[in-house]
């Protein structure tokens, strides 16, 4: 990338080393979360309305309703019909005063669901740094698609969730902020958010310096990381050195990490059945007994549905499993039941292609994921959640959990606080 433009023809593997890679090691920089002037909807507009979930949590109904709702909602920008469309509504509530800009560079301290973390301008770095560290490949597409609305909004529009292992002088900033009455402070769906401004510049010193040591896991954002880090190599001007970012510490707030189950839509369930019979031990169950059955079952287990019947999904055949699984992959890699999925199942059994047309996703939620399939006369895969451990132990070595394989949370609500490339 040495252009700037973004490679084509490559696997989801070849693209995140060619994107997350880009650039050599700097030598002494750490981690960085800079204050900057957040663009925040104006006081008196109820934030419970024009805020949404992140924007890869929803889907087509849940977008229509949010406009429904709420001519303001900030989904007409993050997911609008036209990139143009979406820089044009974000310069007209600029000008009209729908969107305020904050008078001074701060930090922006978050609260949700009993989580607490900072908002701020990341410092966007090499992996080889081993400082900002993925955890999951991605893909091209829906990089593509970040990037042009960023590049034509000229705007990070949403946070980033990262975790590090702090509980050092940032933390107890922190707790002294809360303190404070709020920003903001409005409940949607079934949670409370606040929001803080920290701008004291001596307290920006004191946060960087205890921030400067520390390693980063992205927890969830990784291919909007991604389009930050292509957006910094395609313009090389100092603003896009940063990308907007929420980072939590994770001593002192322990993250959700819940499964993200597979729906695929033009594969029926009988058919996914039949192709798995004899390669994995099937076993029809009820629920919600099927959802006890998955958790309790130990080694890899997957649950069938769609249909009318649910299917536990158990032993697989170990000479095919070890001969689709790659060599090249530790042993702990390997043991991830979203491989063996992705590798056994989904690639090799039922000869599914890997992308998102033909394979969907649904976070924490099997209901979810059940119903869905039910709707397209799909298959849905309900899985457990990975260990924290786990993940952080992939990545710690460098290597990638598969794609979709976590879901943390409490994830940031979008339209808070939002980052124009052009503000100083």
């Amino acid at each position: 990338m040495v252009d700037g433009d973004l490679p084509s023809g490559l696997g989801p593997e070849e693209f995140s080393a060619r994107i997350f890679g880009t650039g050599a090691p700097r030598s002494g920089a750490g981690l960085e979360l800079a204050p900057f002037r957040g663009v925040r909807f104006a006081p008196g507009i109820d934030p419970a309305a024009v805020t949404s979930p992140p924007y890869d949590l929803l889907d087509r109904d849940q977008v229509e309703r949010l406009k429904a709702g709420e001519a303001r909602n900030i989904v007409r920008i993050t997911l609008p019909d036209d990139y143009a469309e979406a820089a044009a509504t974000l310069r007209r509530w600029l000008a009209g005063g729908t969107l305020v800009t904050d008078p001074d560079p701060a930090l922006y301290l978050y609260e949700t669901a009993g989580q607490r973390g900072l908002i701020g301008a990341l410092g966007l770095r090499a992996e080889a740094d081993k400082v900002v560290l993925p955890h999951e490949n991605v893909y091209p597409g829906p990089v593509l698609d970040r990037l042009a609305l960023m590049n034509e909004t000229r705007a990070n529009l949403e946070p980033i969730f990262l975790v590090y292992a702090g509980d050092g002088d940032t933390a107890q900033i922190i707790d002294a902020t809360a303190e404070r009455p709020p920003l903001m402070e409005f409940d949607a769906d079934g949670q409370q958010h606040r929001l803080w401004r920290i701008t004291d510049p001596a307290l920006h010193v004191r946060i960087a310096a205890d921030l400067r040591p520390r390693q980063a896991l992205i927890a969830d954002g990784h291919h909007r990381y991604a389009t930050y880090r292509a957006l910094q190599a395609r313009h090389r001007q100092p603003a896009w050195n940063h990308g907007l970012a929420l980072l939590v510490d994770s001593k002192r707030y322990p993250p959700h990490l819940g499964a993200i189950h597979r729906v695929l839509p033009h594969l029926p369930p009988e058919v996914a059945l039949q192709r798995a019979d004899g390669i994995f031990r099937t076993t029809e169950l009820a629920w919600p007994d099927a959802l006890s059955a998955l958790s309790d079952t130990p080694g890899p287990a997957f649950l069938l549905g769609g249909g009318d019947s649910l299917y536990l999904l158990t032993d697989p055949d170990p000479t095919l499993l070890e001969r689709a699984l790659p060599a090249t992959h530790s042993a702990r890699w390997r043991n991830l039941d979203t491989a063996i999925l992705d590798h056994l199942l989904i690639r090799k059994v039922w000869e599914v292609p890997e992308d998102e047309h033909s394979v969907e996703v649904v976070h924490d939620d099997p209901e979810a994921a059940l119903d869905r399939a039910r709707r397209t006369n799909g298959t849905a895969v309900v899985l457990t959640p990975l260990r924290v451990e786990d993940v952080l132990a992939v990545a710690a070595e460098g290597e990638r959990v598969p794609r979709k394989s976590t879901s943390f949370g409490p994830k940031p609500r979008t339209g808070l606080v939002l980052r124009l490339i052009d503000t100083p």
